[in-house]
């Protein structure tokens, strides 16, 4: 058996892909043995991520994981992609960690039937900033005593998705809180008149609005703002730097393999 965790990186070529191979190349544990990226296939590893990483050459087929015998990828791709790639893996027998957003319930579906525990496990989580999951169980604890809250999510301008995965896990962390103890949805919005189409952001589960800015000069930013009579309760996360989600994705990749089935976010593996 070998003694560290072989780990191959999909969407390698990204700015979350370049990270985290930087992240598992200087892990205790752990060895970066493939990068699988078709769009910079040929393009050797360093020349992107700089010399921390090993001397790979990024590859464009995931046959590339076999022959390097991985055990754990860590897919930071898109949600056509990972569609591709992780029932891929599951039926070789590889562990997946999931940070590609875009992903609803019917591909958590798909992938809890892919990823049974009998041969491969997989870890998805909507936000791997160990922050940013302490925002959402501060979240819970508080859904039950207020009377409303909406949340504004910030992102890069080159995010393709709205609302972010985090946004909308929030939200149902939130709803299922209050649903736990008895307190129901909050009240309907009471806005008859609307300006500008949609200036009240989305309806998510339980009533929560959800608004979405996107801007250059943002990495990932959540504020959820909870209010009852006299008072405002706001609970935020930044992230201003992708090293902020790197914690939690070397966390998952060395839970994966004893976590069978498959697992989704972070709080069950950090004990919250």
């Amino acid at each position: 058996m070998d003694p560290v965790l072989r780990v191959g990186v999909v969407g390698a070529a990204g700015r979350m892909g370049q990270e985290v191979c930087r992240a598992v190349s200087s892990a205790s544990g752990m060895l970066l043995v493939a990068a699988v990226d078709p769009g910079a296939a040929g393009v050797t590893l360093r020349s992107l991520a700089g010399n921390a990483v090993p001397e790979l050459v990024v590859e464009d087929s995931l046959d590339a994981l076999i022959e390097a015998r991985v055990q754990i990828v860590v897919d930071f791709t898109v949600a056509e992609a990972a569609r591709e790639t992780l029932p891929w893996c599951a039926a070789r027998g590889i562990h997946a960690v999931v940070g590609t957003t875009g992903l609803d319930q019917g591909d958590l579906d798909a992938l809890s039937r892919a990823f049974d525990g009998r041969t491969a496990n997989a870890v998805v989580a909507p936000n791997f900033a160990i922050g940013a999951v302490l925002l959402m169980k501060f979240c819970e604890m508080a859904a039950p005593y207020m009377r409303g809250a909406e949340i504004i999510e910030l992102h890069h301008d080159e995010k393709r998705d709205a609302p972010s995965g985090t946004a909308l896990h929030t939200a149902e962390v939130i709803d299922a809180a209050r649903r736990r103890a008895g307190a129901g949805s909050f009240a309907a919005d009471p806005t008859t008149r609307w300006m500008l189409e949609g200036a009240r952001g989305g309806e998510g589960p339980g009533g929560v609005r959800v608004h979405s800015v996107r801007l250059q000069g943002l990495v990932a930013h959540e504020e959820v703002l909870f209010g009852a009579p006299g008072q405002t309760l706001t609970v935020r996360h930044d992230s201003y730097d992708r090293r902020s989600f790197m914690d939690g994705v070397l966390v998952a990749v060395r839970a994966v393999p004893g976590r069978p089935g498959l697992t989704v976010g972070l709080e069950g593996i950090l004990g919250l």
